[in-house]
């Protein structure tokens, strides 16, 4: 189905911070019994997909090539199903937590500049205002991730 479409229908992308694999999947359990969050320090969008469109963004901030953030095993690796797959939860990756958590937090918009010409699947949704606004939720999630020892995560629900 095309990024377009699904986007249409209305999906939600939470991303989260979690201890580990277990305790994210734990998470997605409990946040599909739930309407809130109960909460849980995260951030809910639309159409910020955590592995279509947010590579270019994981780029730019890690310095890293896009070949090898496409293979680092924790991008986008499902660690939650609930609901017969209603909720999907996965990870993003270790380095791109701490790069974010390091960042500038004064070149969040120019990155998001750069994000938003680029052609990582965005096809126009997002302008680099709300990329910009994006980045800055992310990147103090990010701070207070990796300054508790928590990883970065993302659930995804249509």
């Amino acid at each position: 189905m095309p990024a377009e479409i699904i986007r249409d229908m209305g999906v939600l992308y939470g991303y989260y911070s979690a201890t580990d694999d277990k305790d994210a999947a734990r998470a997605v359990v409990r946040e599909f019994r739930r309407a809130e969050s109960g909460g849980r320090d995260q951030h809910v969008t639309q159409g910020i997909d955590p592995v279509v469109e947010l590579l270019p963004a994981e780029v730019l901030i890690t310095g890293r090539a896009p070949e090898d953030v496409r293979s680092d095993p924790r991008r986008g690796a499902l660690v939650g199903v609930a609901g017969e797959g209603r909720v999907v939860a996965v990870s993003l990756t270790d380095s791109f937590r701490d790069a974010l958590a390091a960042f500038d937090a004064d070149l969040l918009d120019d990155v998001a500049m750069g994000w938003s010409r680029s052609s990582g699947g965005l096809h126009g949704v997002h302008g680099p205002d709300v990329l910009g606004l994006f980045l800055k939720e992310l990147a103090g999630l990010a701070g207070r991730a990796s300054a508790d020892g928590r990883r970065l995560y993302c659930w995804i629900r249509p």
